[in-house]
């Protein structure tokens, strides 16, 4: 049992100071309740009992059960609004310890290491385990373990600065420290109101821009498609509920404004297409005007907007 205290001081220190972005809330353990319960209430997943494990080293010296009354450490991702000049590589080394962990940030978020990701674009950032090598352990043990697929050892691999091998299954020295990204970790509802309980910051934990900006990017190309067929009504109804659906970025703001532009002018209400007009401007300040692609209903619609601008 001291032995097990010391290791779970240890890698809680080493969670915060190597370059580990361990986000958590608090848990105490009710009477009859289990790891796969509370991984199924809080992420939709009884097998992620493994990282519940893990994080609150139960699985140390041959593993250990809950109790009730025990304080659990309920991981969680965090979530970062990025800034003008930000990339891939200053926010892993921000977040992750460091800039080659890039392509990890960039793939949870479903982009690219060498593409810059949008200002204004929430992202999230994984919840990163720390692991502290047993007896006999392998890399592809731990990739099967936490990740669901020992096939996902390089990525261990990687992600730590080890070279390469071909199947992960080189034994690891005892006491070494493995960081282990969890990449599939969504909290539910019931997740998130728990999370909102347990930390101050809970609400912006949660990602509720991030859950805003995904279903906006659902649901632009079906605005664009409603437009291209002329059903502006459902283009102003839809567009609409997009903008009020959370906090998105400035190009998904330009997109449904500059569709509920075209929407107006066709339905013939002038005020309400100048409204849409500058709001698109003022998130695509170097938008284009040129005749051969903008009708002179558009860009009657916006020269009014633009006086209106001046007048006030």
């Amino acid at each position: 049992m001291k032995e097990r205290c010391i290791v779970h001081i240890l890698a809680a220190g080493l969670a915060f100071t190597i370059g580990g972005a361990a986000h958590a809330f608090p848990h105490v353990v009710r009477p009859g309740e289990t790891l796969a319960e509370i991984a199924t209430r809080v992420y939709g997943n009884p097998k992620m009992e493994s990282v519940l494990a893990g994080a609150n080293f139960l699985d140390v010296q041959g593993g250990s059960a809950p109790v009730p009354g025990m304080r659990l450490e309920i991981p969680a991702p965090a979530y970062h609004r990025v800034s003008v000049g930000e990339s891939w590589p200053t926010l892993a080394l921000e977040w992750l310890g460091d800039g080659k962990r890039a392509d990890v940030l960039a793939r949870l978020n479903h982009g690219v290491a060498w593409i810059p990701p949008v200002e204004g674009q929430e992202i999230q950032i994984p919840y990163v385990l720390t692991v502290i090598a047993a007896d006999g352990d392998r890399m592809d043990q731990l990739a099967h373990r936490y990740m669901g697929d020992a096939n996902r050892s390089w990525e261990l691999e990687a992600y730590n600065g080890r070279k390469p091998s071909s199947t992960g299954a080189i034994p690891l020295k005892h006491g070494e420290v493995v960081l282990v990204p969890i990449l599939d970790l969504t909290l539910t509802e019931e997740g998130k109101r728990e999370l909102h309980i347990g930390t101050e910051q809970g609400q912006n934990v949660a990602g509720r821009a991030l859950d805003a900006q995904r279903r906006a990017d659902g649901e632009l190309p079906v605005v664009l498609a409603d437009l291209r067929a002329g059903r502006y009504v459902e283009v102003v109804a839809r567009g609409n509920r997009v903008l009020g659906s959370g906090e998105l970025t400035k190009v998904q703001l330009a997109s449904v404004h500059r569709a509920l532009l075209e929407a107006y002018v066709a339905l013939d209400a002038p005020a309400l297409a100048a409204g849409a007009c500058t709001a698109y401007r003022t998130n695509d300040p170097s938008a284009k005007w040129d005749p051969a692609f903008v009708s002179p209903k558009i860009r009657n619609a916006c020269a009014g907007a633009v006086a209106a601008t001046r007048d006030h």
